[in-house]
């Protein structure tokens, strides 16, 4: 073999063996690549208690509970409805039918013991100063055709 051949079948080795390790660890993470799980997924995948999962829908209006510092909410994600509890404050957006993301584990009992709680801003937010340009150009609509 000449040195040129020799490279060549060095790099060749050793994009293999990195090809199979990105596939064996694309593999084993296959589960936790998901950013979060919504109640219906935790349901048919029959999540196992004490597994530690991200779930994601909606507050439930007029599922808020608070007692202390302890605090429970439903999620849902239309056709599914998870029990949440957390102790500790809330962030600022949190509030019924706001997007949610709780970190924790499904309980025995079927509550999520929630150890985090990321509320999710809306969507349809733009800044001031972007609706004050497009006012100015004329290309301000509001939502609903308005």
């Amino acid at each position: 073999m000449t040195r040129k051949q020799k490279r060549l079948a060095v790099i060749g080795g050793l994009g293999a063996v990195l090809a199979l390790a990105a596939t064996l660890i694309f593999i084993a993470l296959r589960d936790q690549i998901v950013f979060f799980y919504s109640p219906s997924d935790v349901k048919e995948r029959a999540v196992a208690a004490g597994t530690a999962i991200r779930l994601g829908g909606l507050v439930k209006d007029g599922s808020i509970e608070r007692i202390g510092e302890t605090n429970g909410f439903i999620v849902t994600d239309g056709e599914t409805e998870m029990a949440v509890r957390f102790v500790g404050i809330l962030p600022d957006l949190f509030r019924e039918g706001q997007g949610v993301v709780v970190e924790g584990t499904v309980g025995v009992d079927g509550v999520f013991a929630a150890t985090n709680v990321l509320a999710k801003h809306d969507e349809n937010y733009m800044p001031k100063e972007v609706v004050d340009a497009l006012k100015q150009r004329g290309e301000w609509q509001r939502e609903g055709g308005g």
